[in-house]
């Protein structure tokens, strides 16, 4: 089997997307798929499959210059295309280059397929979009409809997706490495320079952009601080927001962008994870603070709804509900005993998610896609024959 996959989002642009992608790479090299990536980014030598990625030529995204809008009609990639000859292309956005993804397969009667990573529609509201959302559906659908099967990362989303239309949706979930995202990675230097030795950290992960939904941590902050409640806001993540934030929190403390030791370090070194963005397609930052031993208090919206049990591993709050959202950040600061109960659940569901698991069933998926439109060729080819 040889994979096509054409993504905007691969290392060194880290996000969800890009570090789901990594975790996939590893499991095919290690079950022996063979693969390619089609990106306007490309890994360096660390990544064992760096040579398996076609650069595409890309210019800047407007409304965030830390991703590229690929152009791949520019880019010349019916040479690599033709020497790999793929089985099956995996496309993931409704850019030009998952455009082109698609119309490659038509064109050579492979099968796509299409992975649901990012929900765009939620973001028209931080843009003043919102009179474009029937459009921004209609775009949508169209392009993942091309597809023979979409893949989505949680059963929220699937739900939202079938209300709207989606055809052929199956779920690909999301994995963790528990190894990495562990309570054992816990670091009182970490908390020594945060200013947070022997007090609560309340913790956020992620970019710092609008469609996080940054101004309800701000509200929670301020709620909080009001009441004098003694706790450490701490933010790791980078991003346009920084200075906001920086202003309206004038004692938080920025750990900036973070990968690797440093990143699993600093969940496992939080007590209180925060998040409540509701645009998350899955929302793998939740699933690393749950999986880190940290409970979580986050919005019933998304891929989060489906992460946090609701007082069992943190709490779910109605979308924009700052004061609620106040109020549970306050039980877990106020109770140790809480915060351990829910943390040592939360560890114990993430146990659930293994990215062997998990991507090995995208696999079976794959391979279930390729025996129908195999299928397909034969009955085609039969009444082909039939017609003569």
């Amino acid at each position: 089997m040889r994979i096509a996959y054409f993504t905007e989002s691969l290392p060194p642009n880290i996000d969800g997307v890009s570090r789901t992608f990594v975790q996939l790479a590893a499991y095919l090299e290690r079950n022996d798929i063979d693969f390619r990536f089609y990106s306007p980014f490309a890994p360096d030598e660390s990544n064992s499959w760096h040579r398996r990625v076609k650069k595409v030529r890309s210019v800047p995204f407007i409304l965030y210059r830390a991703y590229r809008w690929s152009m791949p009609g520019i880019s010349n990639l019916g040479p690599d295309l033709e020497e790999f000859r793929p089985d099956i292309v995996q496309v993931t956005s409704p850019t030009l280059l998952g455009g082109f993804g698609l119309s490659y397969a038509k064109e050579k009667g492979i099968p796509a397929v299409a992975s649901y990573h990012t929900h765009f529609i939620s973001y028209f509201k931080y843009y003043r979009l919102t009179l474009l959302e029937t459009l921004g559906w209609n775009i949508l659908r169209n392009f993942y409809n091309r597809a023979e099967m979409t893949f989505v990362p949680s059963n929220t989303m699937k739900n939202e997706l079938v209300e709207q239309d989606f055809k052929n949706l199956r779920i690909w979930g999301r994995g963790i490495d528990l190894d990495k995202f562990s309570p054992k990675k816990r670091n009182a230097e970490l908390r020594r320079k945060a200013g947070a030795e022997h007090i609560p950290i309340v913790l956020y992960t992620g970019r710092l952009v609008k469609e996080k939904d940054l101004e309800d941590v701000v509200g929670v902050y301020k709620i909080l601080k009001s009441e004098n409640m003694v706790f450490k806001m701490v933010f790791v993540g980078d991003g346009p927001l920084r200075p906001y934030l920086e202003r309206e929190m004038p004692d938080a403390y920025f750990a900036g962008f973070q990968r690797d030791e440093g990143l699993w370090q600093w969940y496992a070194s939080g007590d209180v994870f925060l998040f409540p963005s509701t645009t998350e397609a899955f929302g793998n930052v939740v699933q690393e603070a749950l999986g880190s031993g940290v409970p979580a208090v986050g919005a019933r919206a998304g891929g989060v709804a489906d992460l946090i049990e609701d007082g069992m591993n943190g709490f779910l709050v109605a979308p924009k509900d700052v004061p609620a959202m106040a109020d549970r950040v306050r039980l877990l600061i106020d109770d140790a005993g809480l915060r351990k109960k829910l943390g040592r659940y939360a560890r114990v569901r993430a146990r659930k998610s293994s990215w062997d698991a998990i991507n090995g069933q995208l696999v079976k998926h794959y391979g279930e896609v390729l025996e129908t439109n195999g299928a397909k060729k034969k009955a085609d080819e039969e009444v082909y024959d039939c017609a003569l």
